[in-house]
């Protein structure tokens, strides 16, 4: 699938993975609606991508934690272009901290942003989708949604409740339009400031780089790869190293032996 003239609406797109993501998909001649809760940031992207991208480029600040919001911002993100073809649900906080030291608030703030902000736009998106007989929801969760490890209980739980409700809506959707479409994409560890914003056991930031993610795979070789997984329209797609996609299959098929690996992992 081309993704030319495509009008995409891409969530977190002031840093990191989404960032990256508005710099190439301005490449592909599409139009681009960019989200994040900053407008400056934002803004800062937008001129950021080459001029003759900039015309098909709209701006859309909001918050992914203010629920109340959410129907008329995806009304509004409709109204942009007139339609939408793909949702790249990609707007999300992280976590570091053991869950003995995380208060229940900071896992709801969690939850709210990472599976109900997501869930909430793709539900007031669908009759738009089904009216129109097609579309994609893209949903970037994390290796976390299908591996559990220390010091990222709250994270990994939103995450694994992602892939519960986008492999049931998939098979859904199949029954109303083979042009409805579904990818998960599950990044492992990328070179962002992920960790940075992270959250901690009191609900203020972590302010600092873990190796793993400092390490990573460059955020723009990570978008490149993403952006051929939404073109071919795959399922499920797992994008890191070697370390953190081969935990996915270890963990599917020898859960004991994973179970007792992570125990000693340094993956803080």
């Amino acid at each position: 699938m081309s993704l030319k003239g495509k009008v995409i609406w891409l969530t977190g797109a002031s840093s990191g993975i989404g960032e990256a993501l508005a710099y190439e998909l301005a490449k592909k001649k599409v139009k681009l609606i960019l989200s994040a809760r900053r407008k400056e940031e934002l803004e800062r992207v937008k001129g950021n991508c080459h001029p003759l991208a900039q015309p098909d480029i709209k701006l859309l600040p909001f918050d992914l934690s203010e629920a109340a919001n959410l129907q008329l911002i995806t009304e509004a993100a409709i109204h942009l272009f007139g339609h939408i073809d793909i949702l790249i649900n990609n707007g999300g906080i992280s976590q570091r901290s053991l869950a003995k030291d995380t208060l229940v608030n900071v896992d709801r703030k969690i939850m709210e942003v990472d599976y109900f902000g997501t869930v909430s736009l793709t539900k007031y998106l669908l009759p738009h989708f089904l009216k129109r007989k097609g579309g994609h929801f893209v949903v970037v969760t994390s290796v976390m949604g299908i591996v559990g490890t220390p010091y990222r209980s709250g994270y990994a739980a939103a995450k694994h409740a992602l892939h519960g409700f986008f492999d049931s809506l998939r098979a859904e959707l199949w029954k109303e339009s083979k042009h409805l479409y579904v990818t998960l994409v599950c990044p492992g560890w990328i070179h962002t400031n992920i960790t940075l914003n992270a959250m901690t056991g009191d609900g203020s930031k972590l302010n600092q780089m873990d190796t793993t993610t400092e390490h990573g795979l460059n955020a723009r070789v990570f978008a490149r790869k993403m952006i051929r997984a939404i073109e071919k329209r795959k399922n499920e797609v797992y994008i890191g190293g070697w370390k953190e996609v081969s935990a996915i299959y270890l963990q599917r098929f020898f859960p004991g032996l994973f179970a007792r690996m992570v125990r000693s992992a340094k993956v803080r």
